[in-house]
């Protein structure tokens, strides 16, 4: 083989090498740049997913003005559809709807979506908080009933009317609808208008809710954020306190001139509360 040639070789060895060397160098540096943001532990910090759970006399869209709120905040938004029919129904349905999500969750309740979320969450090692607005937050044991009396105040259960229903197995249910007189004590500071459209839409709850006992305290290995509604005659303020101190609540928001739908007379702060939560546990 003659120098000439084998000068050659070596020069295209060499551009060769050099040309993977910058290949690989050009894709480290892309990598490099589309990484996630890290947590100081150095894994990567992903945004909780945020579940809803609604109340008696709604359905999820009483969450929309905070859903739309958290989205724009860039968080992955879901509501669940309580059947409203008491906890061995709401419970168990809840629990599979966290079962079907993948990664960490925020979960978050309204009114009797709480006693829900207390009983569902037990043993969800997904759920890494719990957010109750204006919500019951019961113990093992407890019941709504129980709660809603142990303060006084509460005004929506003379404003609510009973309906037969037949169930499944054929014996008679009561469901309570919220009546067109309600408003003062259910949503007191939201548009007349906008009470209309939320009674004539609304999801009646089977009477028999109020009577079945707690099974499990999700919030004694969760920790816990909670609003108070400031003028809240479905629920007491007082109550609500009462129950978030219990369950050794991280914040305590107050919104003294709230009534029982925060959610949708003070959709920004009910945000707010959530997207603490969510990242104090990212």
């Amino acid at each position: 083989m003659s120098t000439e040639m084998s000068r050659r070789k070596v020069l295209a060895a060499g551009a060769v090498l050099a040309g993977s060397a910058a290949l690989a160098a050009s894709q480290e540096g892309t990598a490099a740049a589309a990484a996630p943001a890290t947590t100081a532990k150095g894994s990567p910090k992903v945004k909780p997913t945020i579940v809803l759970v609604h109340g008696g006399y709604a359905d999820s869209s009483c969450w929309n003005a905070a859903i739309a709120e958290l989205q724009h905040r860039g968080y992955t938004t879901i509501c669940g559809a309580n059947p409203l029919r008491g906890i061995p129904t709401d419970a168990p349905y809840i629990a599979s709807l966290l079962d079907s999500i993948t990664g960490p969750v925020v979960l978050v309740a309204h009114s009797m979506g709480g006693t829900v979320i207390t009983n569902a969450a037990a043993g969800k090692a997904n759920v890494k908080a719990l957010v109750y607005i204006s919500a019951f937050v019961p113990d093992v044991g407890e019941t709504q009933g129980d709660l809603i009396n142990k303060f006084p105040g509460s005004e929506v259960l003379p404003v609510s009317v009973p309906v037969p229903y037949t169930k499944a197995d054929g014996t008679t249910g009561t469901d309570l609808y919220l009546s067109k007189d309600g408003q003062a004590a259910f949503a007191a500071d939201i548009p007349t208008e906008t009470f209309r459209v939320l009674q004539a839409t609304q999801r009646p709850f089977d009477a028999a809710s109020f009577t079945y006992p707690t099974t499990a305290a999700a919030w004694k290995t969760i920790p816990v954020w909670g609003l108070v509604a400031g003028r809240d005659k479905a629920i007491p303020p007082a109550c609500e306190r009462w129950m978030y101190t219990r369950a050794n609540a991280r914040k305590i928001v107050e919104v003294p001139t709230s009534s029982h739908v925060a959610m949708l007379s003070h959709p920004r702060i009910v945000a707010d509360l959530i997207k603490d939560a969510a990242e104090a546990v990212s």
